[in-house]
């Protein structure tokens, strides 16, 4: 008879399997996912799509779009397609940084709680709710506002106001997985506590990794935009917030030129949209309840219900 043990990785990867597959299958999920990847291949062909400087200076001022500007112009001559494109870059690097940094913290914390327990996890949940307690949005700008500006202050910043909530859903869901079984099997052995805690707690929390990985990039994109929008940025960066910076101190709004600040903040929606239907299409494919039922599925419920009026 063999070892139970041994089976139970080749069972995870199966699971972990059958849930990609079953994301994929997901309109909502792939709807997401390609516009995202849509705009990562933008940003990514950026320099190749519009070489040179995005922030230079062309023979035309205020311009609205036309066959030369696709986007327009702003009024101080740069063309916003270019600027658009390369602030994809900025905007989608800082959001991705952010969102992986923050989960694998919140993850961090979250594991060792629930694997080490009572002082350690005491600890560790004091110095969450003080993060959690301390006002978002103001500790956002006081911290944007006194570090040096520029990405790296902002991901830091970001990751800093953002972690906390993350580690408290994290730790609610590795508390549940070391309760399992499989887990107590596990220490029987005498696995290290590195090796049940990323080997047989972590791969059980798939869904709700990538749940947060997806939550705190939305959240890293929209926060940035806001911060660069309000000034605190690093206003010699091409990026989504800091184009809506300039467009609002040049009176976009009051002087009607839309095409100024509209690709951007449309830009920062269709990204939000689209981190938020792959964000449903796993709950879709991790919560029973929210599934849809084939066509088999409906069917075989009608004849069944016909049966029973019968």
């Amino acid at each position: 008879m063999g070892n139970p043990l041994v089976a139970m990785p080749s069972a995870r990867s199966r699971r972990q399997t059958g849930l990609v597959r079953s994301l994929l299958n997901s309109r909502k999920a792939l709807f997401g996912v390609v516009v995202l990847l849509v705009f990562i291949a933008l940003a990514l062909l950026a320099p190749v799509i519009s070489p040179g400087d995005p922030a230079r200076i062309t023979s035309s001022t205020a311009a609205p779009p036309s066959g030369a500007h696709w986007l327009g112009v702003t009024p101080k001559g740069q063309d916003v397609f270019a600027m658009t494109l390369w602030g994809a870059r900025s905007s989608l690097a800082v959001g991705l940084s952010v969102g992986v940094v923050a989960t694998f913290v919140a993850l961090l914390i979250g594991l060792a709680s629930a694997y080490f327990g009572r002082a350690v996890d005491g600890i560790l949940a004091v110095v969450t709710n003080v993060f959690l307690l301390l006002p978002g949005l103001p500790l956002l700008v006081v911290l944007a506002g006194f570090m040096p500006p520029g990405q790296g202050t902002i991901i830091i910043v970001l990751v800093v106001t953002g972690w906390a909530g993350a580690a408290r859903v994290m730790r609610s869901q590795a508390m549940s997985v070391r309760g399992k079984d499989f887990v107590a099997a596990a220490l029987v052995t005498g696995e290290r506590p590195l090796r049940i805690m990323f080997g047989e707690i972590l791969p059980n929390m798939a869904s709700i990794v990538m749940s947060t990985i997806l939550g705190c990039v939305n959240a890293a994109i929209g926060s940035q935009a806001g911060l660069e929008f309000l000034g605190l940025g690093d206003s010699s960066v091409v990026s989504w917030g800091t184009n809506l910076y300039w467009a609002s101190n040049d009176g976009a709004l009051m002087t009607g030129r839309w095409w100024t600040f509209l690709p951007s903040g449309l830009c920062i929606a269709l990204v939000a949209f689209a981190l938020a239907m792959i964000n449903f299409g796993v709950d879709e494919v991790t919560n029973p309840r929210l599934r849809k039922p084939s066509k088999r599925a409906r069917k075989a419920l009608r004849e069944g219900a016909t049966a029973v009026e019968v």
